[in-house]
């Protein structure tokens, strides 16, 4: 796909439905009495994975145009798959619902896509192992394919070397079948979707500073759920606002949770003019957000901060590319083990477009303010690569030729389209 530079940005969206929410609101709508509806599903690839997943193991997932209705069938409702669960491109799946199978009584056995079965699944396995869970590499690589039979589980204090959500999670569900009391401490606060929506759905989990603990055996109840837009997606747009002269976009009923709007913190102190209305809090905080163009400049990212933008990280780096000055990203090594090494690919397609840039053992350091020019860029199949690259063509001299830019349909099926109606106007 090919994509040359405007001149102007007008108009505004509405950014498809948070993709970390609408995962978990399938998973535990399933462990739930009851139905649930949610309202702002993300139709993207791998939330259609988390549905497909729980449809093998018996769980009935209705589709509509505007909802999804999901027929629970409480915590030990779920029956053995006839088949591998295929994960798709879906991290968030993989090592959700690994937590999950834990705790049941039969054999499952999870796969995915060639990504899946690179990225490393060593940081679940380990404690899921101390609960007590049966669950092993089949191709002893610490990666998937993952073979899991449901043991009794106990109840355990986790200190995790990581801030990761997807790690929390994958333990905290797994407490939902143990003997007693299951505890993860975290090195940094990750995304906190997790104990926000179980508590809704009826969990006994409480948080205490970087300390999250869920008591096993509640009873889940169906609820209603309406998801905001994802922050994650609309940090495009708001790059493309800022780096576009003549740019003026409403990004309507975004999702600014204070564990995922690093974005706008990082976007803010770059120089980005950014302005949060309508703010509202119905489970997630949500707002609309006005862009207009800014001038930016370097700024340095690190520590607490970074768990908190870690999906926004490579449009962050396009943004740096762009502003007067240095920026230096650290403490960022989880790029490495992302649906693509997003340091390593970053700085390649960066520096093909003439762009000042170093990897680092944890990060990258941009010199940014040179003129940058269209190249072909290798998205490696990496749905955020995709996405931050159409927008710095968007800012760039001459075209600018996305490889594979179709891998986008994995969180944003409709980006391009919601990204040329911008310029159209």
């Amino acid at each position: 796909m090919k994509f040359q530079k405007v001149s102007r940005l007008r108009g505004e969206i509405t950014v498809p439905g948070d993709k970390s929410i609408s995962h978990r609101a399938v998973m535990f709508g399933a462990l739930s009495k009851g139905t649930t509806k949610i309202t702002g599903f993300l139709r993207g690839a791998d939330c259609l994975s988390t549905i497909a997943c729980f449809r093998q193991l018996g769980i009935t997932v209705e589709e509509s145009d505007d909802t999804i209705l999901v027929h629970g069938k409480g915590l030990h409702g779920l029956r053995e798959p006839a088949a591998v669960l295929d994960t798709g491109n879906s991290g968030t799946t993989t090592r959700l619902i690994s937590g999950i199978l834990a705790g049941q009584n039969f054999k499952s056995v999870l796969n995915g896509d060639a990504s899946i079965q690179k990225r490393p699944m060593r940081r679940i396995m380990t404690p899921l192992s101390q609960m007590g869970a049966s669950i092993r590499s089949m191709k002893d690589n610490d990666c998937a394919p993952l073979e899991i039979t449901g043991s009794p589980l106990h109840g355990i204090s986790y200190p995790s070397p990581v801030a990761s959500a997807q790690v929390k999670s994958a333990v905290l569900l797994a407490g939902l079948y143990a003997d007693g009391e299951t505890s993860v401490k975290e090195p940094a606060v990750s995304r906190n979707h997790t104990e926000l929506m179980l508590k809704s759905f009826g969990a006994d989990i409480r948080t205490e500073g970087l300390t999250a603990t869920i008591r096993p055996e509640p009873v889940l109840c169906g609820m209603d759920i309406l998801i905001p837009g994802d922050i994650s997606s609309a940090a495009y747009f708001i790059a493309a606002g800022c780096l576009v002269p003549d740019a003026e976009i409403l990004i309507r009923n975004v999702g600014i949770n204070p564990t995922r709007d690093g974005i706008l913190r990082v976007a803010k102190e770059m120089g980005a003019d950014i302005t949060l209305l309508h703010e509202k809090n119905t489970g997630e905080p949500v707002a609309d957000l006005l862009i207009k163009s800014s001038p930016l400049h370097g700024v340095t990212i690190g520590g607490d901060i970074i768990p908190t933008l870690i999906d926004e990280l490579p449009i962050i780096a396009v943004m740096a590319a762009f502003a007067a000055g240095t920026t230096i990203i650290r403490d960022a090594a989880e790029l490495k083990v992302k649906e693509s090494d997003r340091i390593a690919v970053m700085t390649e397609n960066l520096s093909a477009m003439g762009c000042d840039i170093t990897a680092t053992d944890d990060g990258i350091i941009i010199n940014g303010g040179r003129p940058l020019h269209g190249a072909l860029i290798d998205a490696h199949l990496d749905h955020r690569i995709a996405m931050s690259f159409a927008v710095a063509a968007l800012a760039a001299e001459g075209e600018t030729e996305i490889k594979d830019a179709d891998c986008v349909k994995i969180s944003y099926p409709g980006f391009y389209q919601d990204l040329e109606k911008l310029y159209d106007m």
